[in-house]
């Protein structure tokens, strides 16, 4: 048998399922995505294109509906296409820089970095990471080639701030930081409905989706710990419904934290259909409005200055097109 490494696991090939009826009309790549711990859709269907799955013995393809007590083999793995950063010359909201570090606005509708996935072609393109490098030409190398400088991350619907290393030493100071729950971050957000109490801490595990691998989720079991606090700014009552404005302050940073912790109260962020939100908010007599992104917005950031220790804070208020969209709603 064939033992490949695969990070800090070792696996054995070949690797053998065998379908129930309960899984009569799932996807090939749905349920591997299911039966594979920590494997993404992306590197499963890497798998089936490279002809690394078998279906009762025969290559299969990643949309193949299953009927039922199929025997489905894994004959090993593929290798990742090299993956780096591409310096871009993009426009950059600079809100304050030094020897060590840069803090950014990030727009909504950017990605931080390029996904584990993408090769150098349209998908790793127009990245904040892509951007600095053109802008300050090296940063950190801790996080690798496609990551660079990257001690956090906003998720691509999310405005706000967020820091940079430039250089290995303030990356590690910067991550030690992260780590010891140092570094002070509030979000703004408007959700849908009433939130009760004005005051209170959600604190529940998340894990990726089993089944859709996009989301995660707070129902599974065995996710990782993660701490969100919020305060009500106001409650709306508006012709298009309920809504509340929230301000949010986060221990632990987990992928989509806030969003799926809003969502598990029945609370999803006003434009984040990934959890629930609407496409379009209705107004009676039948006019309605929409958001292309979240209701997201990463608006405060307190840290040490890495190299010298000084208390570093940045502030800044709602990107105009959410403040809009808020006096809009309440007009």
């Amino acid at each position: 048998m064939l033992w490949v490494d695969l990070g800090s696991r070792m696996e054995e090939f070949p690797k053998i399922f065998l379908g129930t009826a309960q899984d009569a009309g799932k996807r090939l790549d749905q349920y591997l995505a299911g039966r594979l711990a920590d494997t993404s859709r992306a590197q499963i269907q890497r798998l089936v294109a490279a002809k690394k799955v078998l279906v009762n013995g025969v290559p299969a393809k990643a949309s193949l509906r299953l009927r039922g007590a199929e025997q489905i083999t894994i004959l090993g793995t593929v290798e990742s296409p090299a993956l780096r950063a591409i310096p871009e010359q993009i426009p950059l909201d600079i809100v304050y820089q030094d020897e060590d570090l840069v803090v950014v606005n990030k727009p909504a509708g950017m990605m931080v970095h390029a996904g584990a996935g993408a090769t150098e072609d349209a998908r790793n393109r127009g990245t904040l990471v892509n951007a600095l490098l053109h802008q300050f030409g090296e940063l950190s190398a801790i996080g690798g080639e496609l990551r660079p400088g990257i001690v956090h991350r906003l998720d691509k619907a999310t405005s706000g701030l967020i820091v940079v290393a430039k250089n290995d030493s303030s990356h590690r100071k910067l991550a030690a930081q992260f780590a010891r729950r140092q570094v002070k971050k509030a979000y703004l957000a408007l959700v849908h409905g009433w939130i009760e109490p004005d005051r209170g801490t959600i604190q529940k595990s998340i894990r990726r989706d089993r089944v859709r691998r996009t989301r995660m989720t707070t129902r599974r079991s065995g996710g990782r710990e993660a701490v969100t606090h919020y305060s009500v700014t106001e409650r709306i009552q508006s012709g298009y419904g309920k809504f509340t404005f929230l301000r949010l302050e986060i221990d632990t940073g987990r992928t989509h934290q806030i969003r799926v912790h809003l969502a598990s109260l029945g609370h999803p962020v006003v434009g984040d259909t990934l959890y629930g939100a609407p496409r379009e908010i209705l107004k009676k007599p039948g006019s309605a409005m929409s958001l292309a992104r979240n209701f997201l917005h990463a608006a405060q950031l307190q840290f040490e200055q890495p190299r010298t220790g000084e208390r570093l804070a940045f502030s800044l208020p709602l990107p105009r097109d959410l403040s809009e969209f808020l006096k809009h709603l309440t007009n």
